[in-house]
């Protein structure tokens, strides 16, 4: 089964990250407003609803975000198109914060794009072909929710 990175990543930046961001959380959200994804449904679903501690399977590519970019796609750094789709666990802190938050209130059937700020996605530390404080951009089609 294909590796996917931008995925498989995400839980080891949850690991090994999130813990140290949670201590600086107070100074750093009295300093700024919290971080969001852009959501943008390109095709509404009308399946089940993605809700945390479902498990749903999704097809993705994701790409480095780039406003001059055609739609914001700069490098496309990962997809699932065309091999298997993955499966998680939504609301389980195991993908990208920016994934939890994009992905719940699909429906099945449904697509979706998600630009993902920095530190929702892999931080100062970034993930292979990601530099560190990237902003990303993900086509996300909801396929299935358990």
């Amino acid at each position: 089964m294909k590796t996917h990175l931008a995925l498989a990543l995400g839980l080891a930046f949850s690991l090994s990250i999130a813990p140290a961001a949670a201590q600086k959380a107070p100074a750093a959200s009295a300093a700024k407003p919290a971080a969001t994804v852009k959501k943008t449904d390109t095709r509404v679903g009308t399946g089940k609803l993605a809700e945390a501690g479902k498990s749903v399977t999704v097809h993705y590519t994701g790409w480095l975000y780039s406003p001059k970019a055609p739609k914001g796609h700069g490098q496309q750094v990962d997809s699932s198109v065309g091999s298997e789709p993955f499966t998680f666990p939504l609301g389980a802190g195991r993908v990208i914060p920016g994934w939890d938050q994009g992905v719940a209130g699909m429906k099945v059937g449904g697509k979706r794009t998600l630009v993902i700020p920095g530190e929702l996605g892999y931080g100062a530390r970034g993930a292979g072909p990601i530099p560190p404080n990237a902003n990303l951009i993900f086509d996300v089609e909801l396929l299935d929710v358990k």
